[in-house]
C-alpha cells in the first residue's frame, strides 16, 4: 500500500507587488510653518529614509504658509502630509510620522523593515 503524499502548501499571495529595492523615492512633505508637529514630521521622515532608503530618496518640504497654491496639486486637506510621488502609485500619509510601522506601510517599505 502506497502512502499518499500531501499536496504542497500554497504560498500566500501578496496584496501588491513589492517596491523595487533600487527604486528612487520622490517625497513631498507638506507643512504649515515650523510648528512642533511639522518639525517632528520632517525629523521622523529623515530618520526613516536614512535607515531604509539611504541614497535613494529626495525630500521636498513645501510650506503652505508661503505657497498655499501648492496644496491643490496633491489635494492636501490636512497637515503635515507626506506624499510619495515616486515610485508609483502615489501614496499619502497624514500626521507627524511618529508611528514607524504605519509610515513604513504607507511608503510600501514594510517588507524591508521585516528583514
Amino acid at each position: 500500500m502506497k502512502a499518499k503524499t500531501k499536496p504542497a502548501a500554497r504560498k500566500k499571495q501578496k496584496r501588491s507587488a513589492p517596491t523595487e529595492p533600487s527604486a528612487h523615492y520622490d517625497l513631498r512633505l507638506y507643512v504649515a510653518g515650523q510648528t512642533p508637529k511639522s518639525l517632528a514630521a520632517f525629523a521622523n521622515l529623515k530618520e526613516l529614509c536614512e535607515l531604509y532608503l539611504a541614497g535613494k530618496y529626495n525630500i521636498e518640504v513645501i510650506d503652505l504658509i508661503k505657497k498655499p497654491q501648492m496644496a491643490r496639486e496633491d489635494q492636501i486637506i490636512a497637515l503635515p502630509t507626506l506624499v510619495r510621488r515616486l515610485p508609483e502609485p502615489i501614496r499619502k500619509i497624514v500626521g507627524d510620522l511618529a508611528d514607524t510601522q504605519r509610515t513604513l506601510v504607507g511608503l510600501d517599505l514594510s517588507e524591508k523593515a521585516g528583514r
